[in-house]
């Protein structure tokens, strides 16, 4: 592969704004073969930690798929990474920093990635313009303005992008999701959803130089420059709003994704709040995303209520914190559905709900991408990347409310609380959790978020110029999500 030169570096950092007309150029002119079926896809992993491993086994192990790059500014992953694409697949991987050599690649066919959550916007739409098809872990963007940005480059250059959510590839939940829809366990009035997983103490790490083989600019990326220290890199970024989501936004987006499945032709809501905070019983550490968080949308006359609690399942020093619970429950007229079992309302014995007709794209959701990229129908994927954007956008909405917040004293109800029963309940479990690993709810505050307004069509808050600012983010060139694409 040849070396970017000089005149390359210089045509791409003045064509920022544009976000490299350099990679349309090539895209439309060299990239987009048709695959046939015994055809081989050539494919870059992007982001090759944590995740990322399981993107090269799901891919390399296909028949006829080759990881032909693997692309990370952390260069000392390269060597142990090529041994896994090597016993998987059989072939060499090329190994670079910067994803803008691979996709310079007239022969690379896709994309997958599994980068940090601010680079995966940004890596979609180039890999649009340069004619790649694209597999985008959750959430898609990093905030609400990127989304609709993956949507648009999609479309215009005829890709195929599919998200990491990959209950949607499941076949059971599709069935349980008809049934929900289909009314005959009464109308949906709740959609919950729980991200309860350990989020403990990440401690505080001393600003230091960044390792040689690190490439830590090109790994900010799109984020503000700033220094080197441990809790960013390879995991603990989800934790910092530069760079990740908090739990909402990662763990969280599965069952957000599922919880507004259910709500038959919800897109995003019309109002949204979010209280939280971010509490640890050693005091205060490093992180500034909430770990224990309750947001509430408003869909008309259904609430989508989500639950993200990270002071769990931690029985050697809190012995009373609660289990871990990721899951998703459903409230409606007639009674509750909770799995594959409905509990009417007036107490009777709980019965198995059955399941409605509903497919999905075979393969789980690696093999349906690829299948997709050789048949160029985005029916055959199973989480577009509108679908994507709509479901991660919920957790970026909460987030906006609640980074607008005011504090308020536990002992005094939020005054968005209302009184739904299930709304309620979460607010309770919240407060009895921190209880439970000891922290004074009388000597602890938390942030009561701003009750926003939102047009779903123009995906803007009304009459809030401050929630409107967060629905995008500064970026720094050349790493620019632009604005047309």
């Amino acid at each position: 592969m040849s070396r970017i030169t000089r005149r390359t570096l210089l045509k791409s950092a003045a064509a920022a704004s544009a976000a490299f007309p350099l990679f349309t150029i090539a895209g439309t002119k060299a990239s987009g073969r048709v695959i046939g079926a015994n055809d081989t896809i050539r494919l870059g992993v992007a982001g090759i930690n944590g995740r990322g491993t399981s993107h090269i086994d799901g891919f390399a192990s296909q028949e006829n798929v080759d990881v032909t790059y693997l692309i990370d500014p952390d260069s000392s992953l390269f060597e142990s990474r090529s041994a896994r694409v090597k016993s998987q697949g059989g072939n060499d991987p090329t190994c670079v920093q910067d994803i803008r050599r691979a996709l310079e690649d007239k022969n690379l066919d896709a994309v997958s990635v599994a980068t940090c959550n601010h680079w995966h916007s940004l890596i979609t739409v180039w890999a649009c313009q340069a004619g790649k098809d694209v597999y985008v872990e959750k959430p898609m963007s990093h905030n609400l303005f990127e989304g609709r940005k993956c949507v648009e480059a999609a479309a215009k250059y005829g890709r195929i992008v599919q998200h990491g959510t990959q209950q949607r590839s499941s076949g059971e939940r599709a069935q349980q999701i008809a049934a929900i829809q289909s009314g005959k366990y009464g109308k949906l009035l709740v959609s919950k959803g729980y991200c309860c997983k350990p989020r403990w103490s990440i401690g505080q790490k001393p600003v230091e130089a960044a390792p040689s083989s690190l490439d830590f600019d090109l790994w900010l990326g799109p984020a503000p420059k700033q220094d080197f220290h441990r809790n960013l890199v390879h995991y603990n970024w989800h934790w910092f709003w530069d760079t990740g989501n908090g739990d909402t936004g990662n763990q969280g987006v599965h069952e957000m994704d599922v919880a507004r499945w259910a709500i038959k032709g919800a897109t995003l809501p019309n109002k949204v709040w979010s209280i939280g905070g971010r509490f640890f019983p050693e005091g205060p550490d490093q992180g500034e995303t909430p770990n224990m968080q309750l947001s509430v949308y408003e869909y008309g006359d259904v609430l989508l209520v989500f639950e993200t609690r990270g002071l769990v399942d931690n029985n050697k020093k809190y012995p009373k914190a609660p289990p871990f619970k990721v899951a998703n429950e459903f409230y409606t007229t007639e009674g509750k559905i909770i799995g594959w079992k409905f509990y009417p309302k007036n107490g009777g014995d709980a019965e198995s709900i059955q399941g409605e007709e509903a497919s999905v794209a075979p393969g789980g959701p690696f093999g349906a991408f690829t299948a997709a990229v050789r048949s160029r129908r985005t029916e055959d994927v199973n989480c577009d990347a509108e679908v994507a954007h709509y479901s991660s956008a919920l957790c970026h909405l909460g987030n906006i409310s609640y980074r607008l917040g005011e504090s308020a004293k536990f002992d005094e109800k939020a005054k968005s609380l209302g009184d739904n029963k299930q709304v309620v309940e979460s607010f309770d479990a919240l407060k009895d959790n921190l209880s439970s690993v000891d922290i004074k709810l009388g000597e602890t505050t938390y942030s009561v978020g701003r009750t926003l307004n939102l047009d779903p069509k123009s995906e803007k808050f009304i009459g809030d110029d401050e929630a409107n600012a967060l629905l995008t983010r500064p970026y720094r060139e050349p790493f620019v999500v632009p604005e047309q694409v």
